[in-house]
């Protein structure tokens, strides 16, 4: 089974008691789930309403940013916000690129890991990623770095070492991510520990790519903790490098936020700055899947952006001239907007910033290619678009299992309300999580929040959408016979206690999904500096001139709120627990007697310590078979419904 760490809380999660509240997590407290209302341009997929009205800033030094892609380089099929396939932005990163050289600037564009479990394209092959890796590598990146969705499993890392890692060359850092070679059974990086690079317009570069203290990775590969890193000869050696270094550019699949739960960035920050005190830093992060955007110094700054191929970031700065640097031409970019902020309101130095969170749909692409090229697509774009429709087609991802009635989303709306993701699946595990054997007990079914990583939109539910809602493989276990008011008791005892991982080659943590996209309200009177560091009053005159928005990212972070490239208006965002239960087999007096307790299989050891010391795992057996899993149910469920198949064969999308 494979699991998604979502957010940085969820390091904790598992080995604290205690559910954990968003109010914990880095960022702004005040969370909001967006909802996916649009679609990608795969056949069929209709495009944005409406998009950008603001023209990118360019600086000397410019960076595009993915992270956390998870597969989803089909797009978002019912979603027009999202609705760009990988094609799209191959068009669109060349474009800029050919842009960049005009200008006589320079552009990055870069990776910061994740890029299994999430979506059919990665998943329904028989090792994950055997398809969308070929389709992941048309983009001509700069730098990438590893995900801990690269380590669960071991033919997983396996193949990172053997295909990404080979294929990007030294261009694949992974500073603190070891393999164990077959050959020589010894431990060997999985990619390249850093890279100093000279710029095409002549900045140099020292690179790292570094993964947060991850603990769940199978036991054939190494994870070594930042604060060992940090006092390793080569890492000494790369920040004392003998040749100037104008920047330090830090990779990282590491919460963007310093302070966050789990983020070693501040660490390593830390670190440098006590060789370098003015040297710019540069972060770039992932791992929590939200956009963020954070300010470490005067010369330092930090950018997260997003998920599952719903944003492109964007970040440039300037600054660089001939004293601390190794440009030649330090003008700035002619005809083009400029960055205008200073990191810090009291800054003394030269560099400016700007950041951008770039809704990923053709109307934007287009709409930020319109100054480079009259025509958007290229013809490896249109090729890797055409390759994406051919591998949908041979895993057979559109087979139609049902018509989902309405929009399910997992925060949007109440817990128990029938807007609710859950109480329906609570039903469905309660219909189709059933032993043939034991149909005269009753029984209870617990599985967890974090196993649901994706809403169901109205229209057509097909096997892709399977693997986007519900893609972990937990087994069912139970213990039989179990008196009902102890059984009672568990999923609270759960929900208050949290769950434990397990450890060990080919075993994954399920995560609870919290604290996903940190999306707030903006807000009047925000101080936004100039240029010179003069502080004015923040104007939503340019968010106010679209009308009718349609919900999405509504994003504050350490500049403000005017991040977003696209204005949105805001989603409710309501609590959920960790745990969730379906009921079956009882009769109108409800528990009675006994009930088989079901549980999926990683919470096994709280479950039994829940139950007391009566109960040991030799009481514990699997429910239906070890072959069926949480990624069985729901298709089940959905196919035997009647909710679900009244509306076929004609089913929409909405």
């Amino acid at each position: 089974m494979k699991h998604l760490l979502i957010t940085s809380s969820l390091i904790a999660v598992i080995a604290v008691p205690g559910s954990l509240g968003c109010d914990s997590c880095f960022g702004p407290t005040n969370h909001v789930e967006h909802v996916r209302h649009v679609k990608r341009m795969q056949p069929g997929a209709p495009n944005a309403t409406y998009g950008p009205t603001r023209a990118l800033e360019w600086g000397q030094l410019n960076f595009l940013h993915t992270t956390d892609t998870h597969g989803w380089l089909e797009g978002h099929l019912k979603e027009e916000n999202y609705g760009a396939d990988w094609g799209d932005f191959v068009s669109f990163s060349n474009q800029l690129k050919r842009h960049a050289a005009k200008l006589g600037s320079d552009l990055l564009v870069v990776d910061t890991g994740d890029l299994h479990d999430g979506a059919g394209l990665s998943d329904a092959t028989t090792v994950d990623g055997e398809i969308s890796l070929k389709i992941f590598d048309k983009i001509n990146y700069d730098l990438l770095t590893i995900g801990n969705h690269e380590l669960y499993l071991a033919e997983v890392a396996n193949q990172t070492a053997k295909e990404i890692a080979a294929y990007w060359g030294d261009k694949y850092l992974t500073s603190n991510v070891q393999i164990l070679d077959s050959d020589t059974n010894g431990w060997e990086y999985i990619g390249n520990t850093h890279k100093y690079l000279t710029t095409e317009q002549g900045l140099r570069i020292m690179a790292f790519g570094v993964l947060f203290d991850f603990t769940g990775n199978a036991n054939t590969t190494k994870v070594i903790p930042a604060a060992t890193m940090i006092t390793e000869n080569w890492f000494v050696d790369a920040v004392n490098y003998a040749e100037p270094i104008d920047l330090f550019l830090i990779l990282g699949h590491n919460p963007a936020r310093p302070d966050a739960d789990g983020s070693t960035f501040g660490l390593l920050h830390d670190t440098i700055r006590k060789v370098h005190p003015r040297t710019p830093i540069q972060f770039f992060g992932g791992h929590s899947h939200i956009r963020d955007f954070a300010v470490l110094d005067s010369s330092s700054t930090s950018l997260e952006s997003g998920r599952y191929c719903e944003t492109l970031g964007w970040l440039s700065m300037s600054g660089f001239d001939k004293d601390n640097s190794g440009l030649g031409n330090t003008t700035l970019p002619h005809g083009v907007p400029h960055p205008t902020r200073k990191a810090t309101s009291n800054s003394t130095s030269p560099f400016k910033y700007a950041r951008r969170y770039l809704d990923w749909n053709r109307k934007t692409f287009e709409f930020h290619s319109q100054p480079i090229s009259s025509t958007f697509d290229s013809p490896s774009g249109l090729s890797t678009s055409s390759e994406i429709t051919t591998y949908r087609e041979q895993l057979h991802l559109g087979e139609l299992y049902g018509c989902v009635p309405q929009d399910y989303c997992m925060t949007c709306a109440p817990f128990t309300s029938s807007n609710n993701i859950f109480p329906m699946l609570s039903q469905a595990l309660a219909e189709t999580v059933v032993n043939e054997n034991r149909t005269d007990t009753p029984r209870y079914i617990i599985s967890n929040t974090g196993g649901i990583r994706f809403d169901m939109h109205k229209g057509p539910f097909t096997y892709d959408d399977n693997f986007i809602v519900s893609p972990f493989r937990d087994a069912f276990l139970y213990v039989p016979d179990v008196p009902c008011g102890l059984a009672s008791t568990v999923l609270n005892g759960l929900n208050n206690a949290g769950a434990s991982q397990k450890r060990g080659l080919g075993v994954v943590p399920v995560e609870r999904d919290i604290c996903v996209d940190p999306l707030t309200t903006g807000f009047m009177g925000l101080e936004v500096r100039d240029e010179d560091g003069h502080v004015h009053a923040h104007s939503e005159v340019t968010r106010r001139q679209v009308v009718d928005l349609t919900p999405g990212y509504t994003t504050t972070d350490d500049f403000g709120t005017d991040g977003d490239d696209t204005a949105h208006s805001e989603i409710p965002y309501y609590e959920i627990p960790d745990f969730f239960q379906g009921e079956g087999g009882f009769g109108e007096d409800g528990c009675t007697d006994v009930v088989d307790l079901v549980f999926v299989d990683f919470i096994e050891s709280d479950v039994l310590a829940i139950l007391g010391s009566g109960y040991s795992d030799s009481d514990v057996d699997y429910y239906v078979s070890a072959n069926f899993t949480t990624q069985d149910y729901l298709a089940e469920f959905v196919k035997a419904s009647d909710l679900f198949q009244a509306g076929l064969p004609n089913c929409t999308i909405a």
